[in-house]
């Protein structure tokens, strides 16, 4: 089979980025060995296998190296087919492709603007947009997690985390309905809950 081999990942706990991986391997019942990272002093193994950027998450795959984590989530789809995270038909894959890229350059960043300078306008946009997008689905890919919830790992988890640590509120059920009941549904799903990290951690880190 072509999944086969070994896997290895390197992440930092605290990293969404590298949370999406750890999932997505999860979800598919992939077995891979896991390297935590410390990103001020980087391992000989994280330069060797990503020279270019030198960040997480790092995923090796029979000794074949791939960065940026949405790059790898496809290869992780693609590679082990059972469960998959992406639909069958072209322009859902697409569709799936472009709101996960949006929330890594749009919706994320504009978010922690919003939180840590005060101007939620953008965020507010962006998070509407996703709201819509839902369309009373229980999660983006229909009635099973798929690559746009992993991706918005960041908005489900990590955000309402760092809301506690700096004292806003952006993510509310009573502007975003959908949105919440899916953070909610996303985050106690079984696999996922098992490789989030705890969140006291994240908020003392974030407060910090």
């Amino acid at each position: 089979m072509a999944g086969e081999g070994s896997v290895k990942v390197f992440g930092v706990q605290g990293s969404p980025f590298s949370c999406r991986v750890e999932i997505a391997l999860k979800l598919k019942g992939v077995d891979f060995e896991y390297f935590e990272e410390n990103l001020a002093n980087k391992s000989p193994l994280l330069l060797k296998y990503n020279p270019v950027y030198k960040k997480v998450p790092t995923f090796v795959h029979n000794g074949n190296p791939l960065a940026e984590s949405l790059v790898i989530l496809e290869y992780i789809d693609e590679t082990w087919t059972n469960f998959p995270l992406l639909p069958n038909n072209p322009y859902q894959r697409a569709r799936a492709r472009f709101l996960s890229k949006f929330i890594d350059d749009k919706c994320f960043p504009s978010v922690g603007k919003a939180l840590w300078a005060r101007d939620d306008k953008e965020a507010k946009e962006n998070l509407k947009f996703l709201e819509n997008e839902l369309n009373g689905k229980k999660f983006f890919g229909g009635d099973t997690v798929g690559l746009v919830d992993i991706a918005g790992t960041c908005i489900a988890f990590w955000l309402p985390a760092i809301e506690e640590a700096v004292g806003a509120k952006l993510l509310t059920a009573k502007e975003f309905p959908k949105l919440c009941k899916w953070s909610h549904d996303y985050v106690n799903h079984p696999v996922v809950k098992e490789k989030l990290p705890p969140r006291d951690l994240l908020i003392a880190y974030f407060r910090g």
